[in-house]
């Protein structure tokens, strides 16, 4: 029997944006149960919370359904491999371990000893994605090889950018000596989203489900991403920031400081084409980064082997 479930997906728990942090905007304002309830809509088995470095929307989900064994306690932790961040999907967390984990985000290589003695399955997510050549590619690809999972189809990434990390995977499986899962997920920030990326992998129940990952059985699929992806999932989280500052959702905001947001929301509308700019942006220098990282590992290759990686074209 094959499984699906959606291994990247936020909620409303994850309360840190990187962007205008005076604003106390939330990366995500959406409810656990309605995450749940879109997922299953959309054909996902199990449904994965995986919010940045906080287990609390998994947690309410776990406690507000009727078959808790159907949740899988993820969370995206953020760490840092010398001057860039670097995100863990982890899965079967637990309270415990979400404390231990912590005070350990300065190096990543410590989440993932950590990681590695509890015995849970994690994945390193959208590799590219804070890699800015801030160090030789080699280093940074040693990361590669402490983990045993990559997030091979994220649901904001470019086709070439998620092909790129299939065919690493491909290649590090070849001949079936190395263990190294792919896992897809949507990294969907608005209800829109979820449930459209996945992975897919045997199973009866999460256990089986979560085992078979272990053991590199999981197939990602589903839809990659663009620019207009990215800033869909920006208006709504904006939508929904300027209805939570009327009453609508959660009350982050009071007194002046509401007051402050209010009135910046409003001289701020003129200028609401901003984030579709910063997504095509962001998403040309996506590109590039792939592009290079591409030929580098090309030359690597031929070099070594005279096989070229290959990226064929998405679907």
């Amino acid at each position: 029997m094959m499984m699906r479930a959606d291994l990247h997906v936020h909620t409303h728990a994850s309360t840190r944006s990187g962007n205008m942090r005076f604003l106390r905007s939330r990366d995500c304002y959406s409810r656990p149960i309605d995450v749940y309830r879109r997922a299953k809509a959309r054909g996902m088995d199990l449904v994965a919370i995986t919010d940045h470095d906080s287990i609390e929307g998994a947690l309410e989900l776990a406690a507000s359904v009727e078959n808790p064994a159907d949740v899988i306690i993820g969370e995206e932790v953020s760490c840092w491999y010398k001057d860039m961040q670097v995100h863990l999907g982890v899965y079967e967390m637990t309270e415990a371990l979400h404390r231990e984990v912590q005070p350990l985000r300065r190096n990543v290589f410590d989440v993932i000893a950590c990681l590695r003695a509890a015995g849970v399955f994690f994945s390193l997510n959208h590799l590219l994605h804070f890699y800015r050549r801030q160090t030789p590619l080699a280093d940074y690809l040693r990361l590669i090889d402490e983990v045993p999972a990559l997030e091979a189809r994220n649901g904001a990434m470019l086709p070439a950018h998620n092909l790129l990390i299939e065919a690493i995977v491909a290649r590090r499986t070849a001949g079936g000596e190395t263990t190294l899962s792919a896992i897809g997920g949507s990294d969907a920030h608005t209800l829109r989203r979820v449930g459209r990326t996945w992975t897919e992998s045997p199973g009866r129940n999460r256990e089986e489900f979560l085992d078979s990952l272990k053991r590199g059985l999981g197939r990602p699929g589903g839809e990659h991403g663009d620019a207009s992806t990215v800033a869909g999932d920006a208006y709504g989280v904006i939508r929904s920031y300027i209805g939570s500052l009327i009453g609508l959702g959660p009350r982050d905001h009071a007194g002046w400081h509401r007051a402050g947001c209010v009135a910046f929301s409003g001289a701020s509308l003129p200028f609401q084409f901003m984030p579709m700019v910063i997504a095509l942006t962001g998403k040309r220098r996506e590109a590039e980064t792939v592009r290079a990282v591409t030929a580098d590992l090309n030359a690597v290759v031929a070099h070594a082997l005279r096989q070229p990686v290959h990226i064929e074209d998405a679907p």
